[in-house]
């Protein structure tokens, strides 16, 4: 049996908000790079890559807030890699089942899904320690949170390096999906730069600086409506006598 102190469980708001804002594994962690840099060349890589990670997070921690009372601390991280290895597994055979061609174009980076420090990370210091619904919630926003920057990332590469958007979609999501393609630039735009690793690392860095700057805004506009709200407060004195 464990015996980790009960952490008081956040709200619904607040998790939400470490996903997909302040806590995001891809813009503040900093989790999850490699493949995040690796294959976001394209958006239907990124969308599958993402929702593949979103799928294990949600999985992984749900199963280690169920059995969080049952495992003991010298077997904890071997047992969170092992389940997180089961969801891999499963999510590895759904993507050969159904998207095989995308699934071959992700290759290594779908069975590396198990070394990704984000899915780890939110085991050990969130799942282990909340309930079942906080668990999952916490996992669906931090795979929300994560997906949503591999898909800005890979629309900007994918727009401004090769002059296409949603290409090949159809690889995910069907037939339906093959005239989706759009070419805003013309049918002979390319910009090698973004396609290539060197310009991940730029769009990545250009991400985090935004939303560094967001950040620091909200916090100058917060420090100014506090300054306001202390300069118009008046001071009460009380005599103790009563009229």
């Amino acid at each position: 049996m464990s015996d980790t102190p009960a952490t008081p469980s956040p709200k619904l708001s607040e998790v939400a908000g470490n996903g997909l804002w302040s806590n995001n594994p891809a813009l503040v962690q900093l989790l999850g790079l490699c493949p995040l840099l690796a294959v976001t060349s394209t958006v239907v890589n990124a969308l599958g890559l993402g929702l593949a990670t979103l799928l294990v997070l949600v999985g992984s921690n749900t199963i280690v807030s169920l059995i969080r009372h049952q495992v003991g601390d010298a077997v904890r991280l071997p047992a969170f890699v092992l389940i997180i290895a089961a969801f891999v597994t499963c999510t590895e055979l759904l993507m050969k089942a159904y998207a095989y061609e995308l699934f071959e174009i992700l290759g290594i980076f779908i069975p590396l899904i198990v070394t990704n420090c984000a899915i780890l990370g939110r085991a050990e210091a969130f799942a282990s320690k909340q309930p079942v619904q906080l668990a999952m919630w916490d996992g669906l926003m931090m795979g929300l949170g994560f997906l949503l920057v591999l898909l800005l990332l890979g629309g900007i590469r994918e727009l401004f390096g090769s002059g296409t958007l949603f290409a090949n979609m159809q690889l995910l999501l069907g037939s339906n999906a093959t005239s989706w393609t759009l070419q805003p630039f013309g049918d002979s735009y390319s910009f090698l730069v973004l396609i290539l690793p060197p310009g991940a690392f730029l769009i990545t860095g250009l991400l985090i600086a935004g939303k560094n700057a967001i950040d620091l805004r909200r916090e100058a506009r917060r420090k100014a409506q506090r300054a306001t709200v202390a300069k118009g407060s008046k001071r009460v004195r009380t005599t103790g006598h009563i009229a």
